[in-house]
């Protein structure tokens, strides 16, 4: 179909997206509705209308160069501050618990796989796309998309489904302390916190607030994100040729080494580990590596049809239901056997189903602000674990 900006006017489509994703960053920031659709969920939508009107087309190089070109980098920069070390010290109890709700997300991807398998499109893809979004968050998503998905065009129904389901089970979740069987069964949580005094330092917005970015920062940012991509690109090719694909073991070993995205995750928690001076300091890069997620997510909704996300959107939404009510299942279990309180078991399942940021939110929101710290660290673990994971489940179903 024709449409006013043709597939082949790069530029143009480039500022289409590019527009987009800033919009979409200005509304979730500065309004009310905006923060509760977020913004990759507001850049979807809008390229979706401008597709569906003739406007742009469904399909274009400038798409493919981002699946190919700026996704990569964009996982590189998110993980900057995946100091495995930091984690480790600062987390505690929560982090036990954290990787136990994990393990819960990965039983319901597999079980979700046995139980609806059949009549999702693509099934073995959206395990891998529900386990890394249900323990990292939508850069996890994106990764296993871009791994595992051949039809891009159900992205689009995927992102529908997480997002709504995800916002039923915040719900859920800020309830659970105040429904009376919880209360009965689980160590009560703590009371809530007073509020931080003048020049008391916050965590959370310690992770939102603006920071000064010099052009030094942004150099660093790019180049090493760039380095990353491309080492892990060669590093990704070199295991598939040299591990042969000869029984299981070595099938699901050659498809986890050869995979991009877990030679990157592997790459920059290393160096971010090693060399946290380097990695967590350089300003910007949490910045840079949202907007081109964002970017992404405008280049998903291009494809969609209305149509297609009405008739996808049902059984996915099915299949994660499946992956977050195991999570929830398994962790409420582990946490009445090991005696963990209700904030902790709350505050664990929030950081693997949203991340740090919606963990963070809700902390501060019940007045868990001793928890702020270790949810913002156990979340963005998630963006490590959730690529192993993801890459391991869909290794398993192949």
């Amino acid at each position: 179909m024709e449409t006013l900006i043709g597939a082949d006017n790069s530029q143009a489509l480039w500022a289409v997206l590019a527009c987009i994703a800033a919009g979409s960053i200005w509304l979730e920031q500065k309004t009310e509705t905006g923060r509760r659709l977020t913004s990759v969920v507001l850049a979807l939508l809008g390229t979706m209308l401008l597709s569906n009107a003739g406007i742009i087309p469904v399909s274009a190089p400038a798409y493919d160069a981002v699946w190919n070109y700026a996704v990569p980098p964009a996982v590189v920069l998110l993980l900057f501050d995946c100091n495995i070390r930091r984690i480790r010290r600062e987390t505690g109890r929560l982090l036990a618990i954290y990787l136990l709700s994990a393990a819960g997300t990965a039983a319901g991807a597999l079980a979700g796989f046995a139980l609806l398998g059949k009549y999702v499109p693509e099934a073995r893809a959206f395990a891998a796309m529900f386990t890394g979004t249900y323990i990292g968050g939508s850069v996890n998503f994106i990764a296993m998309a871009d791994l595992f998905l051949s039809d891009k065009s159900l992205v689009s129904a995927g992102v529908v489904a997480d997002n709504l389901l995800m916002a039923l089970y915040f719900f859920a979740l800020i309830a659970v302390p105040r429904i009376a069987w919880f209360r009965r069964n689980y160590r009560p949580p703590r009371a809530g916190q007073p509020e931080m005094g003048h020049g008391a330092e916050n965590p959370a917005q310690d992770y939102w607030k603006p920071r000064p970015v010099s052009l030094l920062s942004i150099a660093f940012d790019i180049a090493a994100a760039l380095a990353i991509a491309a080492l892990s690109a060669g590093a990704a090719s070199f295991f598939r040729r040299a591990v042969p694909r000869h029984g299981v073991l070595l099938t699901v070993l050659s498809g986890l080494l050869g995979s991009q995205y877990l030679e990157i995750t592997t790459i920059t928690a290393a160096l971010a580990t090693f060399f946290p001076g380097v990695f967590s300091r350089a300003a910007g890069a949490r910045e840079l590596g949202t907007f081109l997620i964002c970017i992404f997510f405008a280049v998903i909704g291009a494809p969609a049809s209305f149509r297609g996300i009405v008739s996808s959107s049902p059984v996915l939404f099915a299949y994660a239901a499946v992956v977050i009510l195991c999570n929830m299942a398994v962790t409420f279990a582990a946490g009445k056997v090991f005696r963990f309180s209700i904030d902790e078991l709350c505050i664990a399942s929030n950081a693997n189903a949203g991340g740090p940021t919606t963990a963070a939110a809700m902390c501060i929101s019940m007045g868990w602000n001793d928890l702020v710290g270790p949810a913002l660290l156990t979340g963005t673990l998630g963006y490590v674990l959730g690529n192993y994971l993801g890459i391991f489940i869909a290794g398993i179903l192949a």
